[in-house]
């Protein structure tokens, strides 16, 4: 007998299933679990770093070079990296790149507790950190198709990666803010250190049927050479990789300047902060759940250029904001724009490349999205000494509105190239198939 009421009931339920269906993949729930914890200790060391740097030389231009120093690697060494990725195992990679950012967590603790930390020693151990990042992104991000078996629950694994990070990022800077105003930078410094035996444990954990890699007698510059004009001679790829490059310059370095706009401009401390950067995370994984949510990777072209220029606006009505629960709301408005930009844009790429080729197009993917971050790094801290955070931030959105336009713009030439791909994949019926 049909019961109305308990097919009402069900809906959700099937709702909630779906969301979460690449946890019924093994590997991949351990390794959910396992960055789940690892993550929130990373966003707790995230806002302990520029905060101790504040703190000690109350430079805002030298924020801006340490935000520089941790990410100029991954821009140098990504693409090199992406090479090594695709020629091998990256799971190997993965256990070795979270040994070595356990133990730099675990230094800057150990500088912190003795009493001689200073702003050089967060400067070097931010290069080693980013050293360590240029390996570890491209690895990360093609191992994802190595723990979820069916390529059609890719991009809802992508998602939930992105709901994991910005969970962390939810919780992570409160609990910062918390610690760094009772206990002092160092204990942050100490949890992210014994965070990552987690992270370790869920890897070592796993059961992997190694990749079949084969043989390459071609140099690495050759293979450099060809992920370079794969990446840049497939439009949808190149469209999204810019975008995402001009995002990171222009967008991103708002981590940069939030301790000014904190303290300065809100006239708070570091709960403010710590509320700030949480509601951003908020935002983030309100649009990581809904990207999860969905069925297909379809129709994520049109969402990207959206996305983009509702970041860029929350960016530059942030920036004009002097009240904290106006600015709260503005940063949860900014993290669901960011997070659909850089979320859509991964899961478009993770689906169209050939796995051949995915640590080097990954690898291109870090540069756009953690490499160009360097250089909006130290241009936010330049020219927020010249002409204030508030102006810097809002010219910063301002170059990722227009970007969104002009993707947009391209978005029919996108289509044109992307759809021949998602039919031959199945994701797109074929127009014979609709045919009567």
């Amino acid at each position: 007998m049909h019961t109305p009421g308990n097919n009402y009931l069900s809906r959700p339920l099937n709702g909630l299933k779906n969301t979460f269906r690449s946890l019924q993949y093994r590997n991949y729930r351990l390794f959910f679990g396992g960055q789940s914890i690892s993550l929130t200790g990373t966003w707790i060391q995230r806002i302990a770093m520029p905060w101790l740097v504040y703190h000690l030389t109350g430079s805002v231009v030298l924020l801006g070079v340490v935000g520089f120093a941790g990410q100029i690697p991954t821009f140098l060494l990504a693409s090199y990296a992406g090479v090594i990725t695709d020629r091998r195992n990256r799971y190997h990679i993965l256990i070795a790149t979270q040994v070595l950012a356990m133990l730099q967590a675990l230094t800057l603790a150990l500088l912190y507790f003795l009493g001689i930390i200073e702003v050089w020693h967060i400067l070097a151990l931010s290069v080693m950190l980013g050293l360590i990042n240029a390996f570890d992104v491209p690895a990360r991000q093609s191992f994802v198709i190595e723990m979820v078996e069916k390529k059609k629950d890719l991009g809802n694994a992508i998602a939930l990666n992105s709901s994991m990070v910005n969970g962390a990022r939810l919780i992570g800077p409160s609990v910062a803010g918390v610690l760094i105003a009772t206990t002092g930078e160092g204990v942050c410094f100490l949890i992210n250190g014994l965070s990552y035996l987690v992270v370790i444990a869920s890897l070592i954990g796993m059961k992997v049927t190694p990749r079949v890699i084969a043989k390459k007698s071609t140099r690495v510059m050759q293979e450099l050479k060809e992920g370079f004009h794969y990446t840049f001679g497939f439009a949808p790829i190149k469209s999204i990789i810019l975008l995402l490059a001009l995002v990171s310059l222009m967008g991103m370095p708002y981590n940069v300047l939030m301790p000014v706009f904190a303290k300065e401009v809100l006239h708070g401390d570091s709960h403010t902060f710590g509320f700030l950067m949480g509601a951003t995370g908020l935002g983030a994984i309100t649009g990581a759940m809904y990207l999860a949510s969905r069925k297909s990777v379809d129709g994520l072209e049109r969402l990207i250029p959206a996305a983009a220029a509702v970041f860029g606006l929350g960016l530059i009505a942030f920036s004009q904001s002097r009240l904290f629960w106006l600015s709260m709301i503005l940063m949860v408005l900014t993290g669901l724009g960011m997070m659909l930009t850089m979320a859509s844009s991964n899961t478009i790429i993770q689906t169209v490349v050939d796995d051949s080729k995915r640590g080097r197009v990954m690898s291109f993917y870090a540069m756009a999205f953690m490499g160009t971050a360097p250089f909006g790094s130290l241009f936010a801290g330049a020219v927020a000494k010249v002409v204030g955070a508030p102006l810097t931030l809002a010219i910063g959105g301002a170059a990722v509105v227009a970007g969104a336009l002009l993707f947009a713009r391209q978005l029919p030439k996108i289509q044109e190239t992307i759809l021949p791909v998602y039919r031959e994949m199945g994701i797109r019926p074929n127009k014979s198939s609709t045919q009567p």
